[in-house]
């Protein structure tokens, strides 16, 4: 692997305009804006965010896109999240990439199958999903792409960079999950009380009423606020957009099964095998991913450039998008010239 320049750049100011689009419908195959609307932006209408479903092995996946020039960019979401959470960064990037932001299954809008009626019992894995980026590039992108990755997207983008190299040009992390309850991670003490939690919350009625507590407006409302620095962010669309899809039929039920997920590969496992380069940015004040431990992360070849951004915590794509949107471009400029695209279907 060739050793990429290594630099750790603290932002301190971007100015970049901020947009926000409603997307909550999962039966709408397109989702339209006026006109006038687009032309205030300087946005073609065809450019207009759509909303589309995939077909993938059986299961229905809701995708959006926009944009019809440039680099392919696929924009994957963290842990509860949905393609929703990309609402100030599509229409943006849409000027100058074909941007597609997709519910990985079991969230969002995309078909939830309840694990325990799925022949494979480890069917909610970074490697289902993983194969399932892969194959959305093959039959919906139709080319090579840039994942933009937040939280567990993160590791599901590198796995899908090491499974299939070719077809993955670059990667930007944003406060990837550390993975801090894996069980390589759990002290041996702790092990056997993490598994009997589990299993009691997974196996029992106790996880189902469990689920029903953190499932109301108020609970999704006070998680946010934790993870946002900028708790004035934390909008009523902002808890919709979170809220909405975790009460539909079996999103309990994933919901348990992965926080039951102790497996799987780490961050740190993956980094060292990828092909491709990798942007890594952090929000400083994210409570849940420390950055003193995500620091760590810089000093593997595949690494670029490891980015501060200040006063920013665990979603900045949603927090900080005028600090995100300019750094995508950059990245994606830089190494759309270098490698240019070769397409990926026969």
């Amino acid at each position: 692997m060739t050793s990429a320049c290594m630099t750790s750049i603290t932002i301190t100011s971007l100015s970049f305009p901020r947009y926000r689009f409603r997307c909550y419908s999962p039966v709408q195959n397109k989702i339209h804006f006026p006109r006038r609307f687009f032309s205030k932006l300087n946005i073609d209408a065809e450019d207009e965010v759509q909303t589309r479903v995939w077909n993938w092995r059986g299961y229905s996946i809701r995708y959006q896109r926009s944009g019809s020039n440039g680099p392919a960019l696929l924009l994957v979401h963290g842990f509860g999240a949905n393609s929703d959470h990309w609402r100030n960064n599509i229409s943006v990037l849409a000027q100058s990439h074909r941007v597609y932001a997709i519910d990985l299954i079991g969230y969002g809008y995309s078909d939830k199958p309840n694990p325990r009626q799925i022949r494979d019992h480890s069917f909610y894995t970074f490697e289902t999903w993983a194969s399932q980026l892969n194959e959305f590039c093959l039959d919906v992108i139709k080319d090579e792409a840039f994942f933009l990755c937040n939280s567990i997207g993160g590791v599901v983008g590198l796995q899908a960079a090491l499974v299939a190299p070719h077809i993955c040009r670059g990667i930007i992390l944003l406060n990837i999950s550390l993975r801090m309850l894996h069980i390589k991670k759990q002290p041996w003490y702790g092990k056997p009380f993490i598994r009997s939690l589990q299993r009691l919350l997974r196996d029992t009625v106790l996880g189902k009423f469990f689920y029903k507590t953190v499932a109301t407006k108020e609970s999704v409302r006070n998680i946010l606020c934790q993870c946002y620095h900028d708790t004035s962010k934390v909008t009523d669309e902002l808890v919709q957009i979170i809220l909405g899809p975790g009460l539909e039929p079996g999103a309990a039920e994933v919901f348990l099964e992965f926080i039951c997920y102790s497996g799987g590969p780490l961050p740190e496992e993956l980094l060292p095998q990828v092909k491709c380069p990798v942007l890594i940015a952090w929000g400083d004040k994210d409570p849940w991913e420390p950055i003193e431990i995500g620091r760590n992360y810089e000093n593997f070849d595949s690494v670029e450039e490891f980015i501060v951004l200040p006063n920013v915590g665990h979603c900045p794509q949603d927090e900080a998008p005028h600090l995100v949107n300019p750094l995508v471009e950059s990245f994606v400029a830089r190494h759309a010239e270098s490698s240019p695209s070769t397409s990926i279907v026969n």
